[in-house]
């Protein structure tokens, strides 16, 4: 257990406590019963039940009034429990790919407009990335970006153009908002992603979807290296074999339907 910190915060601690009570609680509890079982004053109770109720942590019953726990607080679970359950599914298929290409591979997702590296192998080579788990990078340089946002509600993608803009980060960044979505189209069609230099010059990577039990995009993986190495001729050669990864992670996660192309249809990258 971890120690107790010489400091708590009382409105944190008792807030947990309720939800706590709530959580565990089979039937929806009233003010009363709550302060009496979390040893609470029933002004102090209400006033974290109406600030709980507000976020969404938790509802209130019109009929009876009493409260049970909201949506907010399984969507905030689902989420960690997703995060932890991808990284370990996903584990294993990652070191493969590092292991038949000799190149890093990443695992990354979208969080707030912005793709964060949550897992990576790196490559046993002597020239290697200098990425690292937690880095955050703006999607639409990216094959990892670009892959999850192909998939993504059309309102995710307008939400982000919007607010990040499509800066240049090399000469080789597409910037030009049509352009840009017809890369995404096309992405969709062949099941897989290219950064040809454009989030690093001297880089070049290519990244597949990975989709959960409900047909949801919630991650991408990429294989990264040097232009020296990863040339457009290696990318071609990855194709079929990212799309094949794809596809078995996908499959990890419960979902059987990944691609409606095969990567044997898939068009060559420019």
């Amino acid at each position: 257990m971890q120690e107790k910190p010489d400091k708590l915060v009382k409105s944190v601690v008792r807030t947990m406590k309720i939800m706590e009570l709530l959580a565990e609680s089979s039937r929806p509890l009233g003010v009363t019963e709550i302060s009496r079982r979390a040893d609470l004053h029933k002004s102090t109770v209400y006033r974290l039940l109406e600030t709980m109720q507000y976020l969404g942590y938790i509802s209130q019953k019109p009929d009876s009034g009493k409260y049970s726990t909201g949506l907010k607080l399984f969507e905030v679970g689902s989420m960690v429990i997703n995060d932890l359950d991808l990284r370990e599914r996903a584990k294993p298929y990652l070191q493969e790919l590092m292991e038949e290409t000799g190149e890093t591979v990443h695992l990354g997702i979208l969080d707030k407009r912005e793709i964060v590296y949550i897992d990576k192998v790196e490559s046993f080579k002597t020239i290697r990335m200098h990425s690292k788990i937690g880095r955050r990078v703006l999607p639409h340089s990216t094959a990892l970006g670009k892959v999850i946002l192909a998939f993504s509600p059309i309102k995710i993608l307008d939400d982000i153009i919007m607010s990040n803009g499509l800066p240049e980060k090399t000469d080789k960044t597409i910037t030009e908002e049509s352009k840009f979505r017809h890369e995404l189209q096309k992405i969709k069609e062949q099941g897989y992603g290219i950064d040809e230099q454009e989030n690093e010059k001297g880089i070049r990577c290519i990244a597949g979807p990975i989709f959960d039990h409900t047909g949801k995009i919630i991650a991408a993986f990429s294989i990264s290296g040097p232009a020296s190495r990863v040339t457009s001729d290696t990318l071609r050669e990855y194709q079929e074999l990212v799309c094949r990864y794809s596809s078995k992670i996908s499959s990890a996660l419960g979902y059987n339907d990944l691609l409606k192309r095969p990567c044997s249809e898939t068009s060559e990258p420019k």
